[in-house]
């Protein structure tokens, strides 16, 4: 097994010419799991050349649009590519996100109803359906859908998914932090969440911590270090858990400037001693 991160999509809610918002990639080698879906998500990875039906599992951290506005793309796009008989994904989060499936999907009240029921019986799209290799008669759009809670564990062929509550913005909205293990070594993806002891102890010993850092902290408002992390919080957060490795994410685009961006990873190597990564969207990272 290998172990590799596609930083997809590393920005905000604010659009930007270099960062969209939030999906990272892991490839297992033998299955590639997504953990959010933020806008452009499905044509970003298709740059990267990897086709959504490729992907069998997705994981929310929560519900923010800059996290999942890309999931009726992906969705459709999965189903539309597919010949048939590619495994259902496989979508967890926090609520809403049973219901937000269902409001996509369904047969009668889906936001794309209209979408899909015209490509399952009109001539042009079974037709495309037939030559890529699929057998009528075409079946529906699925997705197996789970809301879940902090403590949740998911598995599959050699992996293990946990997870830990994430503090960003409750009671509001749910919000979760994974840690997936396998033989190839351990990353931890936070989500955007505040410092805090669940993601902590959920951190401890990994490989590799994938953390939101939002701005240099002096930067940030005190509602908003309430919420989030900035340089010092990543810094302090990956040294007390022990990791190996940090990767920053869902940075503001003034940190994309060179002087901000070495001074964001000084701030956080002034905490953290080991390996510090600013990412960049659309880039590879070997990890095992």
């Amino acid at each position: 097994m290998t172990l590799s991160l596609t930083i997809v999509g590393s920005g905000t809610p604010v659009p930007s010419a270099e960062r969209f918002g939030s999906a990272y990639l892991v490839d297992l080698g033998t299955e590639r799991l997504l953990f959010d879906c933020g806008p452009a998500t499905t044509y970003k990875l298709a740059r990267v050349g990897i086709n959504p039906t490729a992907i069998d599992h997705l994981f929310f951290t929560h519900h923010h649009f800059d996290h999942d506005v890309d999931y009726p793309c992906f969705l459709l796009t999965r189903w539309d590519e597919s010949i048939g008989d590619e495994p259902e994904l496989a979508v967890y989060g926090p609520p809403p996100t049973v219901a937000l499936t269902r409001r996509l999907l369904d047969r009668r009240t889906g936001a794309f109803a209209h979408d899909w029921i015209a490509r399952v019986n009109h001539p042009l799209s079974t037709t495309a359906f037939v030559e890529r290799g699929g057998t009528l008669p075409r079946r529906p759009p699925r997705a197996r859908a789970h809301d879940i809670a902090a403590g949740a564990v998911v598995e599959g062929d050699g992996w293990r998914v946990t997870t830990a509550r994430a503090e960003h913005v409750q009671p509001w909205l749910d919000s979760v932090a994974y840690r997936l293990d396998t033989p190839a070594g351990s990353v931890v993806i936070t989500g955007d969440t505040a410092p805090c002891r669940d993601v902590l102890e959920l951190a401890a010993g990994a490989d590799t911590l994938v953390m939101q850092c939002l701005d240099l902290q002096e930067r940030l408002a005190p509602a908003t270090r309430a919420s989030m992390a900035g340089t010092l919080d990543v810094g302090r957060l990956a040294a007390e858990a022990g990791v190996g490795r940090v990767v920053l994410v869902h940075q503001r685009a003034a940190l994309d400037a060179p002087d901000a961006t070495e001074r964001a990873l000084a701030e956080v190597r002034s905490a953290f001693g080991g390996p510090v990564h600013f990412s960049h969207e659309l880039e590879r990272l070997a990890l095992d």
